[in-house]
């Protein structure tokens, strides 16, 4: 299992804070962002991890992490030269993750208990991929998952009438042929490549589990959701909770 780190785009939704700084480097707790994902792959026991950031902020976010040594781990870093959407940033990580298995979050996804149950749930299951999620008041902004007593039986990007309060969140799990299915799909209407439409695609193939997050989360992508991620990380001192 290997682990992919997605710290590119704009931030443009905390602007001007974002001005002079990649969003994945603000502050959280006592901690630069990027760092509670770090923290999150390696409490999985991901321990071989991929960062893909944007190049205006490439320097600094090496400058961060380095080698990986501080932290129990080994980085890589690639350049995401346009921001095409969630599957065209994580198709830059075909080489680096060859024939393994992958688990993959969002930069600005900040959780205060481990992933390690819901990774361990995936390498049991062997093949297709699995979404973590989380009941939200604002599904909307979301990937939206329509469920069933099992399963999952529909995800809907940002629907302006969603049909369940279940968010899927930034945090994902895939085997090797997702990056086959990213290459068939087509950009939506906002021209991008939806990690949704990637989750569909396994969906039908009757290849998609879930499981929902537990302790506290949030994406720390709006000035709100920022201010309430500094509360919880700093509630827990920025460690993770064996869960």
């Amino acid at each position: 299992m290997k682990g992919v780190i997605l710290a590119g785009g704009l931030g443009t939704r905390l602007y001007p804070l974002t001005k002079i700084t990649n969003k994945h480097l603000l502050p959280v707790g006592k901690e630069p962002m990027i760092l509670n994902p770090v923290k999150q792959l390696i409490s999985a026991g991901i321990n071989n991890i991929l960062v893909v950031t944007s190049k205006e902020h490439m320097g600094d976010v090496v400058r961060l992490l380095g080698s990986g040594r501080d932290y129990g781990c080994s980085f890589t870093f690639k350049v995401q030269e346009e921001a095409k959407g969630i599957a065209n940033a994580l198709l830059l990580a075909e080489d680096f993750v060859n024939k393994d298995s992958i688990t993959v979050i969002l930069g600005d996804n900040i959780a205060t208990h481990s992933i390690k149950p819901y990774v361990d749930n995936f390498i049991r299951q062997e093949s297709g991929a699995k979404v973590l999620l989380r009941k939200v008041s604002d599904p909307e902004r979301y990937g939206v998952a329509a469920l069933d007593e099992q399963n999952v039986i529909e995800i809907e990007e940002k629907p302006n009438k969603p049909k369940s309060d279940y968010a899927v969140i930034g945090i994902y799990m895939f085997d090797h042929k997702v990056f086959d299915i990213i290459k068939s799909i087509r950009p939506s209407s906002r021209g991008e490549y939806e990690i949704t439409s990637v989750n569909n695609v396994y969906l039908e193939k009757k290849e998609l589990t879930y499981d929902i997050l537990g302790g506290e989360w949030t994406d720390a992508g709006t000035f709100e959701s920022l201010q309430y991620a500094n509360e919880i990380l700093l509630k827990y001192d920025n460690t993770i909770i064996d869960s």
